[in-house]
C-alpha cells in the first residue's frame, strides 16, 4: 500500500510541476481581469508543490524534480486560451489528487481530498462551470 501512496503522490508532485509552469503561461497571457487569480493559482500550486515534495519526502521517496519545461497541450496565445489552460492544469492536478485520496489514508488522504477541491474550485472559476466529476476525466468527457 505505502508503495501506491508514494507513486500517487510523486504523480501529484510532478502534476503540481507542470501547474507552476503553466501558471508562468497563464498569468503570460491572462487579461488584465484575470491577473489576480492567475497569481492566486500560481502561488498555490507553488505552496501545494512544496507541501507535495515534503510528503513524498516523509513516505520514503526523493521528491520527483520539475522538468525544464513543459509541453502545451494547445497553443497560448489570448486571455481565452490562457483561461482554457489554467481550467486544464486544475483538472490534471485534481485527476492527480483523486489518484492519492483513493490510495492514501489518514492525513495524506484529507490532504489531498482539500487540495482536489481546491482544484475543482479554481477549474470553475477559469472554466465558467462545474463538471461532475472533478479529476475524473473520463467521467466528464
Amino acid at each position: 500500500m505505502s508503495g501506491t501512496v508514494l507513486a500517487a503522490a510523486q504523480a501529484v508532485l510532478a502534476a503540481e510541476h507542470a501547474a507552476v509552469y503553466g501558471y508562468g503561461v497563464v498569468g503570460g497571457q491572462a487579461g488584465a481581469d484575470r491577473q489576480a487569480s492567475a497569481q492566486q493559482g500560481y502561488d498555490a500550486h507553488r505552496a501545494a508543490r512544496d507541501a507535495m515534495a515534503r510528503t513524498v519526502a516523509d513516505l520514503g521517496g526523493v521528491p520527483v524534480a520539475a522538468a525544464a519545461s513543459y509541453r502545451l497541450p494547445f497553443a497560448v496565445g489570448s486571455p481565452k486560451d490562457a483561461a482554457r489552460l489554467a481550467a486544464y492544469l486544475e483538472d490534471g492536478v485534481a485527476g492527480a489528487y483523486g489518484d492519492l485520496v483513493a490510495a492514501a489514508t489518514g492525513g495524506v488522504r484529507r490532504d489531498a481530498a482539500g487540495a482536489l477541491r481546491a482544484a475543482a474550485v479554481r477549474a470553475v472559476g477559469w472554466r465558467g462551470g462545474s463538471v461532475a466529476f472533478p479529476g475524473l476525466a473520463e467521467q466528464n468527457g
